[in-house]
């Protein structure tokens, strides 16, 4: 099992570029695969997330070629499309610890007539799937899986006979919406999707990138089936999410100052940033260029930051971030409630729990609630040995304490942040300086 030690951090200056964005990647692979034609994608994140995403259309017959490699894998790529049409393949599909690999190729399968078995590793089998299940059994799929909530071993077979739907979905949800748009890509006629709030859109914006039609009508959103997306080459900016655990870094250190470079600024994913204005951090973002998706620039200098209350409308778009949003509360003035974020319960660990109790043990006082939590700031924060359970963001953010506080913080069973942030650790040693 490897562990991380981390020490106390005095203010530090840094410029910094982060690793490609996780959902864009997947979804650049996705959308590729159904193309008529090669796509070069640059920029690629080479975790071990995304890169499952990969290895399941290489098994449905995709050619996908490694044209350069970075540090820590692969970052870009040619995909040659196949308009759709794939190939059985003779084995399951493994989506590892990847539930948008899991949950977007459900989409892409409902409209192939065979039948796939998607696995994962004991996380991902806990994880439920019967929310875009759901949806995409009304389209014409026949999807079973194990136990009432559905989970992996998920058994798939499609259909050519997309059914159209108008689905008024119960719960905001990115990856359920984005499954629901690639089955409606194949259907006979025009699929809406009512949403409840806002959620993330980068499938919307790559499918309109790929020359794809979709239509808005403020929560209604429309994809019209038989259209093919045009191959295109994909440029994919740094990711904001990993951005976050630096930023957090920055805006709780007075003294502190950092400049973060070709990050994504896509409105649906910069609600970090946002709720960190709330608590008073000194941010400036500017966009540079935008094709598809918003890139530019954060830069952050540190301040005391006073807590604020996080929920309702503003969750979906921070859902991510929460974890290390917890650790900003614990560093701040005052108390940071946490509420309308039930949803951590089913990620790679019950994130609730695991941030509150992982912040009691560096002597922060937290109240835990059924759909979040209340941080009790200001409070000087102690090292301690934190489990990550097998959770990259639990494992980053817990690092990020650790900059913080008195004596050494050790995190263990780190492997797991390569799912998202290959790198993590060196840029952490820069920090540590």
């Amino acid at each position: 099992m490897s562990e991380i030690h981390v020490k106390k951090s005095t203010p530090f200056s840094a410029d910094i570029k982060v690793p490609g964005d996780k959902s864009i990647s997947h979804r650049s692979i996705i959308l590729a695969s159904l193309s008529n034609g090669p796509c070069e994608i640059s920029g690629f994140l080479p975790s071990a997330d995304c890169w499952c995403t990969v290895e399941a259309f290489r098994e449905l017959g995709v050619p996908i070629e490694v044209l350069e490699e970075g540090p820590y894998g692969p970052t870009r790529l040619l995909v040659t499309g196949k308009r759709g049409r794939f190939d059985a393949p003779g084995n399951p599909i493994n989506c590892g610890n990847s539930g948008t690999t899991m949950r977007l190729l459900s989409g892409v399968l409902t409209s192939q007539p065979f039948e796939v078995v998607l696995t994962g590793d004991e996380s991902l089998s806990r994880r439920p799937m019967d929310r875009v299940a759901t949806p995409l059994r009304q389209m014409g799929a026949m999807m079973r899986g194990e136990g009432k909530t559905l989970t992996a071993p998920i058994h798939i077979i499609g259909t050519r006979e997309v059914k159209p739907i108008e689905y008024d979905m119960p719960v905001a949800s990115a990856q359920v919406k984005s499954a629901i748009l690639l089955a409606g890509l194949a259907a006979k006629g025009k699929t809406t999707i009512i949403e409840p709030a806002p959620s993330r859109d980068h499938t919307e914006r790559l499918l309109q990138y790929f020359l794809v039609k979709t239509i808005r009508d403020k929560n209604r959103l429309s994809i019209w089936g038989g259209q093919t997306p045009e191959s295109r080459d994909l440029k994919v900016p740094g990711d904001i999410s990993s951005a976050a655990f630096w930023i957090v870094a920055a805006a709780s250190m007075p003294g502190a100052r950092l400049f973060v470079r070709d990050v994504g600024l896509n409105p649906t994913r910069t609600g970090i940033l946002s709720v960190l204005l709330r608590m008073g951090a000194r941010i400036q973002e500017v966009v540079d260029f935008s094709d598809g998706e918003p890139i530019g620039s954060v830069e952050i200098h540190g301040t005391k930051l006073k807590g604020v209350e996080i929920g309702g409308a503003e969750i979906p778009n921070v859902i991510d971030e929460i974890p290390i949003l917890a650790v900003a509360g614990a560093l701040a003035e005052g108390k940071t409630t946490i509420r309308d974020a039930k949803e951590l319960r089913v990620k790679e660990s019950d994130r609730i729990s695991a941030v509150a109790e992982s912040l009691r043990r560096m002597g922060c006082s937290v109240e835990e609630y059924i759909d979040g939590m209340e941080v009790q700031g200001g409070a000087s924060l102690s090292g301690a040995t934190i489990d990550s359970l097998g959770d990259h963001r639990i494992a980053m953010a817990f690092a990020i304490a650790g900059l913080f506080a008195t004596g050494t913080t050790t995190i263990r069973d780190v492997e797991c942040i390569g799912t998202s942030y290959p790198g993590f650790a060196q840029e952490l040693k820069q920090v540590q300086r």
